[in-house]
């Protein structure tokens, strides 16, 4: 299923969720969405959030040559760095070969969030060819778990803990076909699992910065 409904539907829901708990994030977006829905984009950024890279047409990076990936980087460079600068990158699925790293720095990037600790355990926080490395700590459909597993596991999480959701989560897709972890507790309970993941790192105590404050630290 191929629609624009998180970017209509989802992406307002989100932004008014982290606006009321005083959250700063980054918003991983394509060119393609850039193209497309100009005014969102423009939202995230009068938001106060960090606009990063998300690929320009969500291709998977490990699917393409060197040349194309340069060019699906360059492209959607050009369409997000339209709103402000945009120094951060996440490939689609968080696949993305250690060759193409240099890329991303030859393109401005100083950091890469393309790794999953869920998929690669060893993943830690680097930098290689110039650029830095932080993963993921979880999948995005883990914010969706039942509380009190979910919590348990949130607790032991290491620093930097680095939490993600796409916006079409915030969308009701429990009819539709997909895998059961795309569509369980999306909508209202998604948006109540991802405000009470917030609240909880919170009350212990954690700060919530965008991506690229990474570099600084």
């Amino acid at each position: 299923m191929r629609t624009w409904r998180g970017i209509e539907e989802g992406l307002p829901r989100l932004l008014d969720m982290l606006t009321e708990e005083g959250v700063r994030g980054t918003f991983f977006t394509t060119g393609e969405v850039a193209r497309r829905y100009p005014r969102a984009v423009q939202a995230i950024v009068d938001a106060g959030h960090e606009l990063g890279c998300h690929g320009d047409t969500h291709r998977n990076f490990t699917t393409l040559t060197a040349r194309e990936s340069e060019d699906e980087i360059a492209r959607a460079s050009a369409a997000l760095r339209a709103f402000g600068p945009v120094v951060s990158f996440r490939a689609p699925y968080l696949q993305f070969p250690a060759a193409l790293v240099p890329i991303l720095a030859r393109h401005g990037y100083a950091l890469d969030s393309s790794e999953g600790r869920h998929k690669r355990f060893r993943a830690s926080v680097r930098m290689e060819h110039d650029v830095l490395r932080v993963p993921t700590s979880v999948t995005s459909s883990t914010l969706r778990w039942p509380h009190v597993p979910r919590d348990v596991l949130f607790v032991r999480l290491r620093a930097p803990v680095v939490l993600f959701v796409h916006p079409w989560e915030f969308v009701d897709l429990r009819r539709e076909r997909l895998r059961f972890d795309c569509r369980f507790r999306t909508g209202d309970a998604a948006l109540a699992c991802a405000r009470s993941a917030v609240r909880l790192f919170a009350a212990r105590g954690a700060t919530f910065a965008p991506m690229r404050e990474c570099v600084d630290r």
